[in-house]
């Protein structure tokens, strides 16, 4: 397969690229990457009109033509964008129970030509197989007119805040943890990351990238971004996550970068600084992290050369816009009779929003947790030309249905986790992707 690149002589904004995109081609199947992972960011790309999608969707059929992790394993080379949910779980442990989503288990979708920002150079590459379709989208691009983000944000977006009780909320998550307490107390499990989510009404099908467009101007995040289904099924993921789940790149070495461990920021300075240094010095925080890299460092075992698995960062602050967070990196080097299908089979659901032992915490989080967790919790994939593979952990996400936003967040908890503080941490969570919609 021969890449051609053309590299545009103006810089306009991935959001407004995005906007005039959908504008002429409408939204059904469009992905943006909002940024890379990287401090700051430094990739934004955009694929839209796909030329082919496949989707599993059924997880009480497990026909091994539903199966996810096989469906993966038919897709041609190319670039490819898409989400798998958090319940694909089911094809890796089918013993173990699993609730049922009405949101696909896996859609991916793959794109020919696709638009890399550079958003550090301010540079627009447009790559594909097709010369023609590469200079159609150069024509496209080079003639909208470059007018500030703020001006493309016109509908006026209402939504019923009314079913949101945080206090209730926080009564119910506060049992739970003390439910969750007491099986790590007994020897059950260790860790468990137990979740919630909130649930928004609109009076109408809003365009959820005018919805997206919005979030981001309060949230701007390393592994944001947009995919929609908007064929048959009215669906969206829109994430503000800042978690990296697995990367592989062209030499076969696989990189994961778990986050464990959440203080809020503070205008005041000082009192920023003092929570930071809190976070990293609670032995309660840096013992729930360290037991979830030992737990991806077992799961990259599994498919990675003896020897190869390294901590290089372990209890690394990482400070975003709303929270602090301790993040860790293990690297390894992928077996050569393995490749990122099998990695990500291997690590499935990821140690960071399941627990210790991970089969167990999932069912016991099966019977505690009142709602599916869908594509929260799973991952938006990237497939690269050259098979580079990316994927980030969908936690601060927001999934759209018809007409319903449903906001999660979570928290880990462990035997010495204080219900009122971790309720507070999620509150900490909750409270900027709410307020991202007003």
């Amino acid at each position: 397969m021969k890449i051609k690149k053309i590299i545009l002589e103006k810089w306009i904004d991935p959001a407004l690229i995005t906007h005039h995109l959908t504008k002429k081609f409408g939204d059904k199947g469009l992905a943006w990457l909002d940024s890379d992972g990287k401090e700051n960011g430094e990739w934004s790309i955009i694929g839209i009109k796909p030329k082919k999608i496949i989707q599993s969707r059924d997880i009480n059929n497990l026909d091994k033509t539903n199966n996810p992790f096989n469906n993966l394993r038919n897709i041609e080379k190319g670039f490819w964008i898409g989400w798998l949910s958090y319940e694909a779980g089911v094809y890796i442990e089918p013993k173990n129970p699993w609730k049922k989503s009405n949101m696909a288990t896996l859609w991916i979708a793959s794109y020919d030509p696709i638009i890399k920002c550079n958003l550090i150079k301010k540079e627009i590459i447009i790559e594909g197989t097709n010369s023609s379709e590469l200079m159609n989208y150069k024509n496209i691009i080079n003639n909208i007119k470059n007018i500030e983000e703020e001006n493309i944000i016109k509908t006026k977006l209402n939504f019923d805040f009314s079913k949101i009780n945080l206090d209730e909320m926080a009564e119910k998550f506060q049992k739970n943890i003390l439910k969750l307490k007491k099986l790590i107390s007994l020897g059950d499990i260790f860790q468990a990351n137990l979740t919630t989510k909130c649930e928004i009404e609109s009076s109408k099908n809003y365009n959820p990238l005018d919805i997206y467009l919005k979030i981001r101007r309060k949230l701007r995040a390393p592994f944001g971004g947009i995919i929609i289904n908007n064929d048959n099924y009215k669906e969206a993921v829109l994430s503000t996550s800042p978690e990296r789940f697995i990367k592989i790149d062209n030499k076969n070495f696989v990189e994961s970068r778990p986050i464990k461990g959440t203080r809020s920021r503070d205008k005041d300075l000082n009192q920023d600084a003092l929570n930071a240094i809190d976070l990293i010095t609670n032995e309660k925080d840096r013992a729930e992290n360290i037991m979830i890299v030992d737990l991806i460092r077992n799961d990259l075992s599994k498919v990675c050369e003896t020897g190869s698995i390294m901590v290089p960062e372990i209890l690394k602050l990482e400070s975003f816009l709303k929270v602090h967070h301790l993040t860790s990196v293990i690297r390894g080097k992928l077996k050569k009779d393995k490749n990122w299908i099998d990695l990500l089979k291997a690590c499935w659901p990821g140690g960071s929003i399941t627990g210790a032992p991970k089969l167990r915490s999932c069912q016991r989080l099966f019977e505690l947790e009142e709602c599916e967790r869908g594509p929260y919790c799973g991952s938006f994939l990237k497939l690269d030309w050259n098979g580079e593979f990316d994927s980030n952990i969908l936690i601060r996400s927001f999934l759209i249905k018809d007409k319903k936003i449903n906001i999660y967040a979570g928290c880990g908890i462990v035997i010495d986790s204080d219900p009122e503080e971790e309720t507070d941490e999620l509150k900490w969570k909750l409270l900027p992707l709410i307020d991202s919609l007003k």
